[in-house]
Order: C-alpha cells, then sequence, then structure tokens
C-alpha cells in the first residue's frame, strides 16, 4: 500500500499540517490519489487526532474564509468507507462541542444537516444498523439541531423522522443507544407537524414507558424522555391525546413521588422536568380541566410551600406558580358591564371603529365574558403546517416602520381652505397689536404707523376685511371673544348642577349642624375631629361662615376667632370648626369637600382640644407654589361640567402640594413577591370559605351601604378626575379594586384616584387593582403609587409621598372578553398590588397612579399667572380655543416678551418673532405632562434674566390641556368620544375632536401665513421606561431602522431635528439622550408629532416622553421622580429653546454669554435642586433590563410593539461635551 507522506519536520506549525491534511483529502475527494479508502481513513484519524488534542486546529477549521467543514463533508456525502465515516462524524462533534453554537451554524450553513439526514437514512437499511454510527450521528444532529430552524421539515421531507422513533422502540433497553435519539427528537418535535406525526406513532405513550414508575436510576435518560415529552405535549394533539390516556394525574403522582423522596434535592432536574411536561399539557382547556380534577392546584400549592424554603428550588416554585396561574378557573369580573359606568351621548356616532361597535352591540348582550373563556383552544384533528413561523418572527419588529420614502417626505398641506383658516385670525392679535395704548418708553426715533406694511411674515392672506358668517359658522365651538374669558360673565356663571339645595347651614360663630338622614356631611374643620363625629357626619358643605379667614400667597394660614359648636347627632361635643383656606368659599351654591380625619385621641385629648377657643389653626406650607390658591381653586371647580356631576373636592387638590424635602428612592422589589401574591389569591380557590366576598363600594348600584364597622375602610372617588369603580373586600385587610373604563369605551384601565378612610395603624392593608390592561408595568421595576395623608397635611406635610410595599404587576385569573379585548379571545387582566401601613388612625387618604393634575388646577394656576404677571414687561394672553363636548373651555396661553417701545422698528421685531407650539395631556393619565408644563409657564412668567431673553425670543403658544373632558372625568386615554386623541391628528372630525380639529387650525393657519414654528412639542408621559426623552422624526435614521441604506436614497435631510434633544441632554439632568427615538412608524402617522411634521412641515416636531417611575441615569439616577424634577424638566426644556435660539440665529442673534453661563444656576435655585449634575453617559449605566418591549409612542395599547432598542444607534460620543459652538457648527455645516 502507498502511503502519504506527511511532513514531520517540527517547524511546520499546527495550522500547515491541518491545512496539509485537508489538501490531501481534498485530492482524494477528486479521485487523483491511489487507495482513496485507506489514504481516507489514515488522513482523517490523523485529523481526528488533532481537533481532539487541540482547540486551534477546533477554530481553524471553521474560521472564516477556511475550507475545512467543506472538505470534511465532501467526504462524509462521498465515502462508502465505515471507519472514515467514524472519523469525519468524530471530527465534527469534536469542533461542534465548543464555541458557543456558532460553529454548530457554521456546519449548518455548509449544508451539514442534509448530509447527515441523508446518511442516517442510508445506515438505517442495514440490518441491524451500525449502533456506533447511529449514536454518532444521532449526537452530532442533536448538538447542530437546534442552529437549523429547518431540520424539522427536512427530516420529514427526507423520510428519517421514524428512524430515531423506531430505534427507541426496539433498543428500550440500549440507554446509550436511546439517548441521543430522545435528543434527536426533542429537537425534531419543535416543528408542531412532525410532533403529531410522531404522536400518531405512538411517541407519547413511548415517553410514559421511559419516565414510568418512580425509579432513581438512569436518571439521565429519564431527564431526556421529559423534556422530550415537554416537548411533544405543546402540540394540542399530543397533549389531547396525554389527556384522553388519564396522563395528567399519572404526571402529578410522579411529581409527587420525586417531591417525597428527594429529600437532599439532587434530582432537581428530574422534578422541573415533570412540571415542564404539565405546564405543556395544561395549555389546552381539557388538560387544565383534567389538572383541576385531579387536584392538581391542592398538590402544587402544598408542594411549593414546602419548596420556599430552599432557595435552590426557586424554579420548581416558580414553574409551579406559573401552572396554577395558569389553570387557576378564569373568573368573571364582577361588573354587570365593562362599559363605564357613567355614560355621555355623543352628537355624533362614528360610522366604524371600537365606539361604534361599542354603539351597535344589542342591549341585552354580555359584553364582560364570552361564551368560552378558552376559545383560542379551539383545536382541529390536524395542525396547520407552519414552517415559516420563525422566519416571520424575525423582521417583526421592523413591521411598524415606514418604509415608503414619498410618505415619509414632508409635505405642507394645508388640507383646509385659507378662507376658513381665517377664523383662526383672533387667536393672533399680537400679529396686528399696535400697542397705541400702551405706556412704552423708547429712544426709538419713529413712531408706528398703524397702516404701514410691515412684510410678509405678518400679512394674513385673507379675501376681505372681516369674518365671513359662513366662517363663524364652520367654527363650531370656537370662542370668538377677544377679552380674557376668566373676566366674562358667561365663564363665571355657575353650572346648573352646582346649584344643590343647601345640606348644611352656618349662619354664624354659634350656628349649629344638623345631619339629614339621606345625605352625606363632610367635617371641613383643618383640626383632628373626634371619631364620634366622624362617624355621624361623612360631608359637609363649606359655606360662608366668617369674613376672618385669610388666605396668604405663599401658603395657608386661617385664623378663627369665635367658637363653632358641632350638634351631630352622634355626638354632642364642642368643636371648633374652621374653614381652610378661605373667607368666601361657597357663595350661593355648594361644593361639598371631602371630609377630614380624625385621630383616635383619647377623651382627654379630646376634651382639651375641643375646651380650647379661638384657637388659630395655621396650615404651615410655606412652600406652596404661589399659584395655588384654595378660594380660587372651589371657584374654578364651580364652572367645571363633569358626566358625574361631582359635588366634592378632593382635599389634595384643595389644600395643594409640595415636594417632600426627602428623597424616594426606586423601590427595591423583595425576592418571590409576585410569587406570594400568587399564591395568596391561589389560595382563594384552596380555602373559599375565608373569603369575605363583600361589595363595600360600588357606583353601579348607587345603594350600595357604607359599611359601618370600625374595621371595614371606606372609599371614595365621586371627584374631579377620581376613578374607582367597584371595590370588594376579600379579607379582612386585604380588597380588590374595580377601576371605571374611560367614557365611551370599554377598556383603558390604568389611572387611579380615590380616597380611603376608617383605617387603624399598625396593620398592614393589601390593595388589588384587578383590571389592568398593559402586559406589564414599572410597577414591576421600582415604582411606587403615590398616597396624600390628610392628617399629614393639617400636620404642614401636604405631600403627595410614593409608599407601599409588596409591589408588583401581573396577571391575573380574571378574563378579558373579546369585545373588551379588541377582538382577540382568552386574554386577562392584570392586577397591580400594593400594601399599605397607615401613620394615623381613622386618617383620609388619597390613592393616585401618578400625581393629580386636575383641569380646575389648571384654570386656577392660569389665572393666578395672569394676575401676578408685570404686563410691562410680559405679553400674556388667555384665549378660549374651543368648547369641549361637555362643555368646558379648552385654554389657549400666548406668552412673549412686550415690545421695548411702541415705535415701527421695535413692533416689526416683536412681530416676527419665530413661534413655539407646545401641547399636553391629551392623555388623562399622563398627569406629569403637566406638571412639566407648569414648569415651562411658571418659567416663562418668571422674572429671570434668561426667562426674559426667551420671551423676546419667542412667541410662545401654547394648549396646556388637549383632553379637558378625560381629565375631568378620571379616564385614563380617551376624550368622551371613547377614543384616543393623539390618533385622530390626520382627520380630526370637529364635532368629535374640536380641540385636535382646532390645534391644528392654529397650526395650519401659520402655515398659510408663512410663520411656521420653530419647534412643536407635545408633551407626554411614558409608564413603561424611565427618564424623559423625546421623540422626533427623521427620514434617514427611519430608514437606517429598517436596514435599508439610505444613502442610496439620495436623501439630503438637515440634522437640526437633533439639536434640542442634544441640548437638553446637557443640560436637564432627567433628560436621557440614549431613549430618543426618530424613527416614524406607521402606526403613529396620526399622532400630533408626525403629522405636525408632515403636514404641517415643522422639522423640529417632538413628543416628549416623561417617566411614571424614575431616573437610571444621571444625578437622579436610582429615585423616583417627582413634581419638583417634573417641573424642573419644564423650566429646563425652556433653557434648552434659549439655547436653540442662539444656535439657529448665531449671527443675528447674540446673547449675552454671561447669561447663559448662569441660567442653568437659576434654574437649580427656582426648582430647590442643591446637589451638582452629574450627567451619565449610556456606555456608563448598564442598560435597564425590561420583561417587555416598547413603543415608539406613549403608552401604547398593542401588545407586540416596537423593541426599547429604537434609540439605540445614537452613538454616545455625539452627546458627549456639546457645546453651542460645536452645535451651532453642526447646524450650519
Amino acid at each position: 500500500m502507498n502511503k502519504i507522506k506527511i511532513s514531520s519536520e517540527k517547524s511546520v506549525s499546527t495550522s500547515s499540517r491541518t491545512m496539509s491534511l485537508l489538501s490531501q483529502l481534498e485530492k482524494i475527494n477528486l479521485g487523483s490519489v491511489l487507495g482513496e479508502a485507506d489514504n481516507a481513513r489514515y488522513v482523517t484519524s490523523k485529523i481526528l487526532h488533532l481537533v481532539q488534542s487541540q482547540e486551534k486546529t477546533r477554530k481553524d477549521m471553521t474560521s472564516k474564509g477556511s475550507t475545512g467543514i467543506e472538505v470534511i463533508l465532501s467526504t462524509l456525502e462521498n465515502t462508502k468507507d465505515p471507519q472514515t465515516i467514524l472519523n469525519i462524524l468524530n471530527i465534527l462533534i469534536e469542533v461542534v462541542s465548543v464555541g458557543g453554537g456558532r460553529r454548530a451554524s457554521v456546519l449548518v450553513a455548509k449544508g451539514g444537516t442534509q448530509i447527515l439526514l441523508q446518511l442516517l437514512l442510508t445506515a438505517s437499511k442495514d440490518a441491524p444498523p451500525n449502533e456506533e454510527l447511529m449514536v454518532l450521528l444521532h449526537t452530532l444532529l442533536a448538538k447542530i439541531g437546534p442552529k437549523d430552524k429547518k431540520i424539522g421539515m427536512k427530516a420529514r421531507i427526507n423520510g428519517a423522522l421514524n428512524i430515531s422513533l423506531n430505534l427507541v422502540k426496539q433498543n428500550l433497553q440500549n440507554h446509550r443507544l436511546i439517548l441521543p435519539c430522545l435528543q434527536v427528537l426533542r429537537v425534531y418535535s419543535t416543528n408542531s407537524v412532525n410532533a403529531v406525526s410522531l404522536g400518531k406513532n405512538g411517541v407519547v405513550e413511548l415517553m410514559f414507558k421511559i419516565i414510568g414508575p418512580f425509579s432513581k436510576k438512569n436518571t439521565s435518560l429519564l431527564k431526556i424522555a421529559l423534556d422530550t415529552l415537554a416537548a411533544l405535549l405543546k402540540s394540542k394533539t399530543n397533549a389531547r391525546r396525554a389527556v384522553d390516556r388519564g396522563y395528567v394525574q399519572v404526571l402529578l403522582m410522579i411529581y409527587v413521588d420525586w417531591h417525597s423522596h428527594d429529600s437532599r434535592h439532587r434530582y432537581m432536574l428530574i422534578r422541573k422536568g415533570v412540571l415542564q411536561c404539565i405546564k405543556s399539557v395544561t395549555n389546552i382547556k381539557l388538560g387544565r380541566k383534567a389538572f383541576i380534577d385531579a387536584n392538581g392546584m391542592k398538590i402544587l400549592y402544598n408542594t411549593s410551600q414546602e419548596c420556599l424554603a430552599v432557595r435552590t428550588l426557586d424554579p420548581l416554585v416558580n414553574t409551579s406558580s406559573l401552572i396554577m396561574r395558569k389553570c387557576f378557573p378564569k373568573n368573571r369580573l364582577p361588573l354587570p358591564t365593562i362599559k363605564s359606568a357613567f355614560h355621555f351621548q355623543l352628537p355624533v356616532i362614528p360610522a366604524s371603529g371600537p365606539v361604534a361597535q361599542l354603539y351597535n352591540l344589542p342591549p341585552d348582550v354580555d359584553d364582560v365574558v364570552d361564551e368560552s373563556d378558552d376559545n383560542d383552544d379551539a383545536e382541529t384533528e390536524s395542525e396547520i403546517e407552519t414552517e415559516n413561523d420563525d422566519d416571520k418572527d424575525q423582521h417583526f419588529k421592523n413591521d411598524d416602520i415606514e418604509t415608503d420614502i414619498n410618505k415619509l417626505k414632508p409635505r405642507q398641506e394645508l388640507g383646509r381652505p385659507i378662507e376658513e383658516l381665517k377664523m383662526y385670525e383672533q387667536f393672533f392679535s399680537e400679529l396686528s397689536e399696535n400697542f397705541q395704548e400702551y405706556d412704552l418708553v423708547s429712544k426709538e426715533p419713529k413712531p408706528f404707523v398703524p397702516d404701514a406694511n410691515l412684510g410678509g411674515p405678518i400679512v394674513v392672506p385673507t379675501a376681505g376685511e372681516e369674518h365671513s358668517a359662513e366662517a363663524n359658522q364652520s367654527m363650531k365651538g370656537v370662542s370668538l371673544k377677544e377679552c380674557n374669558p376668566l373676566l366674562t360673565e358667561e365663564y363665571n356663571r355657575r353650572p346648573a348642577f352646582l346649584e344643590l339645595p343647601k345640606k348644611d347651614t352656618i349662619k354664624d360663630s354659634s350656628s349649629s349642624l344638623h345631619q339629614q338622614n339621606d345625605q352625606r356631611n363632610p367635617l371641613p374643620s383643618c383640626q383632628c375631629l373626634s371619631q364620634e363625629i366622624v362617624k355621624g357626619l361623612d360631608r359637609i358643605s363649606l359655606q360662608n361662615s366668617t369674613k376672618n379667614d385669610q388666605y396668604y400667597g405663599t401658603g395657608c394660614v386661617i385664623k378663627k376667632e369665635s367658637k363653632t359648636s358641632l350638634t351631630p347627632l352622634a355626638c354632642s361635643k364642642p368643636c371648633e370648626h374652621v374653614s381652610p383656606c378661605g373667607s368666601s368659599l361657597f357663595e350661593g351654591s355648594s361644593v361639598q369637600l371631602g371630609k377630614l380625619c380624625c385621630t383616635g385621641a383619647d377623651s382627654e385629648e379630646e376634651d382639651s382640644r375641643s375646651s380650647s377657643s379661638g384657637e388659630q389653626v395655621v396650615l404651615e406650607t410655606s412652600d406652596v407654589s404661589p399659584v395655588h390658591d384654595c378660594d380660587l381653586y372651589i371657584e374654578m371647580v364651580k364652572t367645571t361640567k363633569s358626566i358625574p356631576e361631582y359635588s366634592e373636592v378632593a382635599y389634595p387638590d384643595y389644600f395643594g402640594h409640595i415636594p417632600p424635602p426627602f428623597k424616594e428612592p426606586i423601590l427595591e422589589r423583595p425576592y418571590g413577591v409576585q410569587r406570594t401574591k400568587i399564591s395568596q389569591d391561589i389560595e382563594r380557590l384552596i380555602h373559599q370559605n375565608d373569603i369575605i366576598d363583600r361589595v363595600v363600594y360600588d357606583l353601579d348600584n348607587l345603594s350600595c351601604s357604607i359599611p359601618e364597622e370600625a374595621d371595614v375602610l371606606k372609599f371614595n372617588s365621586k371627584f374631579e378626575s377620581g376613578n374607582l369603580r367597584k371595590v370588594i373586600q376579600i379579607r379582612k385587610n386585604e380588597y380588590d379594586l374595580i377601576l371605571n373604563s374611560d367614557i365611551n369605551s370599554n377598556h383603558y384601565h390604568q389611572w387611579f384616584y380615590f380616597e380611603v378612610s376608617g383605617m387603624k395603624t399598625s396593620i398592614g392593608y393589601r390593595f388589588n387593582i384587578i383590571n389592568c390592561e398593559k402586559s406589564n408595568s414599572q410597577f414591576n421595576y421600582g415604582m411606587q403609587p403615590l398616597m396624600y395623608s390628610v392628617q399629614e397635611a393639617l400636620n404642614s406635610r401636604p405631600y403627595w409621598t410614593r409608599v407601599g410595599t409588596d409591589i408588583c404587576y401581573y396577571k391575573n385569573h380574571f378574563s378579558r372578553s373579546s369585545i373588551a379585548a379588541g377582538g382577540q379571545k382568552g386574554k386577562s387582566y392584570y392586577t397591580i398590588t400594593f400594601t399599605v401601613t397607615f401613620q394615623h388612625k381613622d386618617d383620609v387618604c388619597y390613592f393616585a397612579y401618578h400625581y393629580p393634575y386636575t383641569y380646575s388646577t389648571l384654570k386656577m394656576h392660569l389665572q393666578k399667572l395672569e394676575s401676578t404677571h408685570n404686563p410691562q414687561q410680559i405679553y400674556f394672553r388667555q384665549d378660549v380655543l374651543c368648547e369641549t363636548l361637555a362643555g368646558n373651555s379648552c385654554p389657549l396661553v400666548t406668552i412673549t416678551a412686550m415690545p421695548e417701545s411702541n415705535y415701527y422698528e421695535h413692533i416689526c421685531k416683536f412681530r416676527n418673532r419665530p413661534y413655539i407650539f407646545l401641547t399636553a395631556r391629551v392623555h388623562p393619565g399622563e398627569t406629569n405632562a403637566s406638571w412639566v408644563m407648569k414648569g415651562t409657564l411658571e418659567y416663562l412668567m418668571s422674572n429671570n434674566p434668561s426667562a426674559q431673553c426667551l420671551r423676546e425670543s419667542y412667541i410662545f403658544k401654547i394648549i396646556p390641556m388637549l383632553n379637558p373632558d378625560g381629565v375631568i372625568n378620571g379616564n385614563h386615554r380617551c376624550s368622551l368620544s371613547g377614543e384616543d386623541l393623539n390618533r385622530q391628528w390626520q382627520n380630526p372630525n370637529p364635532d368629535l375632536h374640536p380641540t385636535i380639529y382646532h390645534a391644528k387650525g392654529l397650526l395650519q393657519y401659520l402655515a398659510a401665513i408663512k410663520r411656521l414654528p420653530l419647534v412643536y412639542c407635545d408633551y407626554h408621559g411614558h409608564s413603561r421606561k424611565k427618564n424623559v426623552f423625546m421623540y422626533g422624526c427623521s427620514i434617514k435614521e427611519t430608514m437606517w431602522h429598517t436596514n435599508i441604506n439610505a444613502a442610496s436614497c439620495d436623501l439630503m435631510e438637515d440634522p437640526g431635528y437633533k439639536a434640542l434633544p442634544k441640548i437638553l441632554s446637557q443640560t436637564a439632568p432627567a433628560f436621557c439622550m440614549g431613549s430618543c427615538s426618530f424613527v416614524v412608524e406607521k402606526s403613529k402617522e396620526s399622532t400630533a408629532r408626525v403629522v405636525v411634521w408632515r403636514e404641517i412641515g415643522v422639522q423640529r416636531s417632538y413628543t416628549m416622553e416623561s417617566t411614571l417611575c424614575g431616573c437610571d441615569q444621571g444625578k437622579y439616577k436610582g429615585l423616583q421622580i417627582g413634581t419638583r424634577e417634573l417641573e424642573e424638566m419644564g423650566a429646563k426644556f425652556c433653557v434648552g429653546l434659549l439655547r436653540l435660539r442662539r444656535m439657529t440665529s448665531p449671527l443675528e442673534y447674540n446673547l449675552p454669554s454671561s447669561l447663559l453661563d448662569i441660567e442653568n444656576e437659576l434654574i437649580e435655585s427656582s426648582c430647590k435642586v442643591t446637589s451638582p449634575t452629574t450627567y451619565v453617559l449610556d456606555e456608563d449605566e448598564p442598560r435597564f433590563l425590561e420583561e417587555v418591549d416598547y413603543s415608539a409612542e406613549s403608552n401604547d395599547d398593542q401588545d407586540i410593539e416596537l423593541a426599547d432598542n429604537a434609540g439605540d444607534y445614537e452613538a454616545p460620543t455625539q452627546e458627549d461635551g456639546l457645546s453651542d459652538s460645536d452645535a451651532t457648527r453642526i447646524l450650519l455645516s
């Protein structure tokens, strides 16, 4: 025999030896070497020795550019020599055994799967088959199978599917052979068609023979068999087969046996394998029923409770918890209908959409549940083949991104005739004001001539001098007043629903209070009243009681010099009665203020307190913002129109809120809290007799009695922005809470705001809000709900504070009907659960999703800002843009600096200032947007030198609340039309969406007169991300995100859209550039951001999202966000605009550098922020790992959304150290 000479020189490297051997093997394949079989066997044995001994050889064979794998596979495909085949299989096993799966992927890419399957088919024809060959083949297939998504289809087409199954059947005692065979069957079973085919050939029954009775022999084989069975049972057909044969009970018995005998916990993987099988079979309705019938809930509950003490058994506890939660019988939400408890008849019914479906439902339909809660489990005998499912999943994240460049390119379209747009001229009186009546002093020589033509930018292109009657009629709901609406008689007219009969009368200092049988009377005392009084009197109407009460701008100070005796039915003890914060709260109409608290003090303290007369009660809230006025707030409430006709006022809104002086860290979630809560829910099914199940509050049942027991909490939400529909007492200190749907909708449950009273101290009360809909929440990542204690407020601490322990957010056992889930079946609700221990007995506390900011609060703030500004310095005008569906006014605010004088040049300069257009609160539940807007408004109206420069730079048009009706009525997302107003900007209906219709009209008018805003920004809140960030619009970045080369499209795009976010990333500590995105998505084409960019033509069109939770970077890293930080963000936004102005007009507008140097210091001091800003770049802080993908807009209602990486392509180096001059160069380049 001729031997091939192999160089044995020591100088030859390992790589050279390997390449030489492969080269010789290639020649053998080409048939150019004599003695092919022997030579191939010799060469492959040498290569095998190298790959077994040296990692470098294995690496070289799969390195880029190497042909080693091709040569090996070609030899395997062509050789007939058994030993050569075994050598090559061993070589390949060695190569793919390490390398993290990459090498296996190389083997798959070179066609290895097909060659191995063909070899398996050929080898199976031998009788008997070569055991060693079968072991190696199956071992290799099991290793590369997970990397080949088509292996199941390939095996079936190749006819190799049943070979492995038959080998197992024929060699049940040969564990060495059947172990890799089972591994291959597990890989095959990931394809549902294969799983069904194998099931028909008896694979399920075969697996149960292997896992059989309890035995600790051959545990490795048992583990593989359980994994294979779990994969097979994911097929509904196989799961039903297992149920029909009683295997569910068998699995439970096996699990109990292993749980009992594995006292040292050495076989946890086997126990988990059994649970995985149970998990798979319970994916179908029949499996869940069989599990319940076999007492599976109690078995898994008891075993998991026994495992809690051992931390290493957590995987068993978690899997058991998942199975029990899934098998928990679906319950009906305890409501008569999922539609809102409040009804508002729309003036126009939409032709299609969810609202139309809601109105077209038959009156007797049960919309709470479907006929079956498991319609998603409808099965057929043959399952549909879905070979390309994996491929479909690869690009799902890009499906929502717009790829049509023609649609992406902004196109300025007015959309309405110029003659019709002329109706908006009245809202831009600053463009025609000549200021001749103002005493403006200047050294300018030329007086202003009213008839002078000031140039194109301020000429309104209209056909006539006066408004046409048609234009006036077409503007439905738009106020035509030119004066301040707050000063008009119509604005001060009290709505009819507040003209209530007086329930109580306080004539003078010695008047008496008498309780009426069927009316609730609140207690307005700023002192703590006795428990007996609180029991007897729940509510009182606040009336004009004395002229001695005083209010000061920076705080609430109440003086009471005369005695007031109370004579309730329940108690005859005298008690001072003082009316908080104001002397004339109600004149001619009655508005109720929620009851104050009782400390539960002993009788001696009560006697000593009640015997003292003429005592001053001071609410020391010196830090309360000057814009909060308790008296004025009540006056604003009187003109607010709500659908439920609220007549009560929540104390937090009345007293006001100041940020607490302490930091509130993001809550560290206790380990295992979610499974603990789920276990407690499961106990409801196992120990049903322990459940009280008593309704204690119900908006659907007005006759629902208020509990009189001392140990039962009392609830209320009948006030502005309140949302709580029903409360059910589950256990002594546990309550299920149900939120109200948005009006004219049957979903959007997230916002809550309610009152709780009657509590005791040192008791943990658990609250479960059980009808949330989002699939995840920041409540799982450190966010806490907010609580306001009236007792604390009376003790000079009027704070909304983050409270609650054992907080988590999880899927519960209440089923959503397909009507409630937008046509999807089998969806469940989610629970927010938190536990609170109250500090004061019989306190009155309020809970909220986020810091409340009501419509009446906005009106109060605007009026205070107007009444306190300097008219010689600040041009401030408040108009009514339109009326909402409920008849509430939508304020429009204009802010700029007064001109230096009434001379021509100064008037020209005044009129030609660029516009900034800001909007907020289109989604009622995003109250943080209003707090940011408050910061913006207060900064714009401040006396800071930089604020004056800002006013001199721009004209601000601000709509601070786009959805007043939604805010007033406690909606989370919609207006009274039942629609998301931020999805109506493309085609707003003037009858259903008046605020959007006219807001867009203002922008269209500016476009028509060639005065496009420099910046448009819509303030929002985000429930599932941290920090503050922006979404903008960019064609190139959108195309880049879809893996399309934007450069090939010859796109020229001004990078100026990034300037403002980059500025904010340097100046605002809560802002995170890494979370920003400039991608345009199809699902967002009707949002304000995209429409203003695409149709109006504003390049810098943004949505600014503020977190509801907190920050994970920068100065506020690890802290929950508060109103101080939100207001600071609003002020920092203004500073960013000031810098943007300097960048966009570097030559004609040169700000004094000293102002830019001190502006941040001014912001810090006004916001009481004392710690220095330490901005942390993204690469310094690992990204916050969430369990849910995020969309690129706030609070989207889709479960499958664009991932959180929308802004990840932003290079950190571009963020670092951006100065004004640098940014200017970027813009000018």
